[in-house]
């Protein structure tokens, strides 16, 4: 008899078979999810990862990876989604733009981080005993940065590009990838007090200084800026003579990341911060930005990646860790201390970072901040303050600078209990995150549709009850919607309205753009901005071109109660 086996079951198959298969559904149904139920590969592709990881199908178990040692495989992975993240956010600012807006980002992050970095180590300090206030300040170190690749995938998709404000989406998107870079000098001083040696406080914050602040944040800042710089000086000239083609610019996009991150890593510097400052740098006189313009495959790249790290981050949620009690320190007159992690605690302190870890400090700061205009789009932007890759990353950076608990046993110091319940703690964070600003936009548009509903209803009853109104609100409930210059019937060749509000009060004054549809088909209508330009795709990107003539719409001329417009340019 033949000894044959067809079946080849393996990780990297079962990895291969749900990437793949999550790619192909959520591709063929992306419009529709996207565009009108507002939901992103961020959200879907956690679910399915945990459909397909131990607590559901068990086919993908990203902690059975790498021999035992998962918690490399998680930080590389995650490290080289980042770095791609941060560069490519780097690009699509426009020119200088971090230069030209330094007063508002050193006004909103730095202050944002110091004061949620306080607040988050006091919560879980008072909720989660006995955990001393120096672990929790390197627990909250870990969830002290806004996620970039949340939040470009949230103010980079069709809602937010319609009803948030570019400028104010522009600076959530800097401002992410920027701390996220900074959150290194904040871990450093949590680790150097925690494992702090003989030299005590003064000798931990030295080292803080010296490595955290002038190493691993000036120089790889530097160096990220400079490799920014000569990368686009050497592709400009190998342009000039013919040597690059428009799909190399591409591939550039990806490979300058990783090279900035490899270099970055092997001289011990920041090299999130240094991929952000390449790609910043790499777009400085916008010769880059116009050689990849209208390019789909960096997109194309994003969305895989994204896809890849959300199911892979939902196939690596513990939720075994979530119980009321993990074994804590053994000690000698205490006896067996035990940190409490019930679900209870858990949520309570999930509420409070999200109610007080950024929206208080954005509330008070946002009057010297000139990208936010007024307090709605404060708190919008204090809301959004994600958490996600970024904090499991340098979790898992935080777990590889601990000594690492005993296999079997409890914990015999502090920062073995720490280790032990440094990832519990962070990955229930960030998947409650994960859920609430997810779904957040898809909250807003339901919310607003149902308000328009209601205040319509409401006008409607009031209108049918008043005798002198009756017959008129009669005849305009039965009206149809008239067609604008000699438009078809049934609506074929109906102008098609698409208005988008500069900020988040509806009340403020909107642009809209009117196209007229000569085959029946209405086409894609770009937002525009109040001053009658084509809003940029995520952070500066123009929009798909217009096919058909436009004519600009003043909202303060349409009057929507009635259905009526007029046309600004007589169309």
């Amino acid at each position: 008899m033949w000894d044959v086996h067809l079946l080849h079951i393996n990780d990297f198959n079962m990895g291969c078979l749900a990437l793949g298969g999550f790619i192909v559904i959520f591709s063929m149904l992306a419009l529709f999810v996207k565009d009108k139920l507002y939901i992103n590969e961020v959200v879907l592709g956690t679910a399915f990862g945990i459909a397909c990881g131990p607590y559901g199908l068990d086919i993908v178990n990203p902690r059975s990876w790498g021999s035992g040692d998962s918690n490399t495989v998680t930080l590389e992975f995650l490290r080289i989604v980042l770095a791609t993240g941060l560069f490519a956010i780097g690009v699509e600012l426009p020119r200088a733009y971090m230069l030209e807006h330094a007063r508002g980002l050193l006004i909103f992050v730095v202050p944002t981080m110091a004061a949620g970095w306080i607040i988050v180590a006091a919560l879980i300090h008072a909720l989660i005993p006995p955990l001393p206030f120096l672990s929790t300040l390197l627990i909250s170190a870990c969830l002290t940065p806004t996620d970039p690749i949340i939040c470009s995938t949230i103010v980079g998709g069709p809602y937010a590009i319609k009803h948030i404000p570019l400028q104010l989406r522009r600076l959530l998107a800097a401002e992410s990838a920027a701390n996220d870079g900074l959150a290194y000098p904040f871990l450093s001083l949590a680790v150097y007090l925690v494992t702090m040696g003989e030299g005590g406080v003064g000798e931990a914050v030295g080292k803080w200084f010296v490595v955290g602040w002038v190493w691993e944040v000036g120089f790889g800042t530097g160096l990220g800026a400079v490799l920014g710089i000569m990368f686009s000086w050497v592709l400009r000239k190998a342009y000039q003579k013919g040597l690059v083609d428009r799909e190399s610019f591409v591939a550039q996009y990806l490979a300058l990341a990783v090279f900035t991150t490899g270099i970055a890593s092997a001289l011990g510097a920041d090299d999130l911060l240094a991929a952000f400052a390449a790609g910043s740098a790499i777009s400085w006189d916008g010769h880059f930005n116009t050689r990849t313009e209208g390019q789909l495959f960096s997109s194309v790249i994003d969305f895989i990646i994204n896809c890849a790290c959300f199911i892979y981050i939902g196939a690596w949620l513990d939720f075994s860790a979530f119980h009321p009690s993990v074994p804590g320190l053994l000690g000698a007159e205490e006896g067996l201390l035990r940190v409490n992690l019930e679900l209870g605690r858990l949520f309570v302190l999930l509420i409070g970072i999200f109610a007080l870890r950024r929206i208080p400090i954005a509330m008070v700061l946002y009057r010297w901040v000139p990208e936010i205009d007024g307090w709605k789009e404060a708190l919008f932007a204090g809301h959004f303050g994600t958490m996600g890759v970024g904090a499991l990353f340098v979790s898992t950076l935080a777990l590889t600078r601990l000594p690492p608990p005993p296999e079997s046993g409890p914990p015999t110091t502090q920062q073995e209990l720490l280790a032990s319940v440094l990832h519990p703690i962070v990955s229930f964070v960030v998947l409650g995150s994960i859920v609430v600003h997810g779904f957040s936009i898809t909250f807003f548009s339901f919310g607003k549709k149902a308000s328009r509903r209601i205040a319509w209803y409401k006008d409607h009853k009031r209108r049918q009850s008043s005798p002198d109104s009756l017959s008129a609100s009669t005849s305009k409930d039965e009206e149809p919607e008239p067609a604008i210059n000699g438009g078809l019937a049934e609506g074929l060749n109906r102008p098609s309205f698409h208005s988008t509000s500069d900020s988040l009060d509806s009340g403020l004054p909107t642009a809209a753009v009117v196209m007229r549809s000569t085959n029946g088909v209405t086409p894609t209508i770009p937002a525009v901005t109040p001053n009658g330009g084509i809003e940029m795709n995520r952070m500066g990107r123009p929009g798909a071109g217009v096919r058909s003539e436009e004519s600009r719409v003043s909202a303060s001329s349409c009057h929507h109660r009635v259905g009526q417009c007029s046309l600004a340019d007589g169309g």
